[in-house]
């Protein structure tokens, strides 16, 4: 299936790329999303006509999320969790509880962009990222503390 892409898509293309997906891949996410159009002649002209739009608006969000990450840099997150006397937990701590601690502190941020290298499962500080845009990755790190009884 050919089809102009209308925004940027990691590991696919950049706005106005004509790239060949699986038939149910555009059909199923590119399409219904609003990602990508049918690469024909009517929507080729259609294109040309919004490409400094669509351009300027991918320059923007760009910028929106640079900035976003920035603020992220600066957060000092903490969580307390039940632990044994060697430090592990009981349980992990999970892309759910990163978002929802970086949803108090004021970002809207969904668990499919939090990336975990390692699973969090001891007391201590640990590094993860967040994908805001497909060009923006924030580095973070949460601080994970046992509870006192």
């Amino acid at each position: 299936m050919e089809l102009i892409l209308m925004e940027r898509i990691e590991r696919l293309g950049n706005v106005g790329d004509e790239v060949s997906v699986r038939a149910g891949f555009g059909r199923n996410y590119l399409l219904p999303q609003g990602k990508a159009v049918e690469a024909n002649d009517a929507n080729r002209t259609l294109f040309e006509r919004r490409r400094h739009i669509l351009e300027s608006q991918q320059k923007d969000e760009l910028g929106r999320t640079e900035a976003q990450s920035k603020a992220m840099a600066k957060l000092e997150l903490t969580v307390k969790r039940a632990a044994s006397d060697a430090e592990h937990l009981y349980g992990s701590v999970s892309t759910h509880d990163l978002a929802e601690l970086l949803s108090e502190a004021g970002f809207a941020v969904e668990r499919r962009q939090i990336l975990l290298d390692d699973q969090i499962k001891t007391v201590g500080e640990h590094a993860f990222r967040v994908r805001l845009h497909p060009d923006v990755t924030a580095e973070l790190s949460v601080t994970v503390e046992a509870e006192s009884d």
